[in-house]
């Protein structure tokens, strides 16, 4: 396992609105092309995605990753059945 913790530091996760299905607007204001800096800016975000992109930001937090995709980044999307906000949430530099 790598461990993406270096002394006292902890990697910078970015969560980004990639797309937008369905036919209705977000209720929250999610825009494709927004972008938030997990840490800083979660309370920014639609609490609904915040509360998912919780387990993500974990996951890389600690070094964890996501098989089959880009290291360190992949994609989830929030619960509304009506407008399915994605993003995606990657470790930066």
């Amino acid at each position: 396992m790598q461990i993406i913790k270096e002394v006292g530091k902890i990697k910078k996760i970015k969560i980004t609105v990639v797309d937008r299905l369905g036919k209705k607007g977000c209720h929250r204001g999610m825009k494709v092309g927004m972008t938030f800096d997990y840490e800083k800016d979660r309370g920014l975000m639609c609490p609904m995605a915040a509360h998912i992109a919780f387990v993500y930001a974990d996951i890389l937090k600690y070094g964890g990753n996501f098989g089959g995709e880009t290291p360190y980044k992949t994609r989830f999307c929030c619960s509304d059945p009506d407008t399915v906000i994605v993003y995606s949430i990657e470790i930066v530099e």
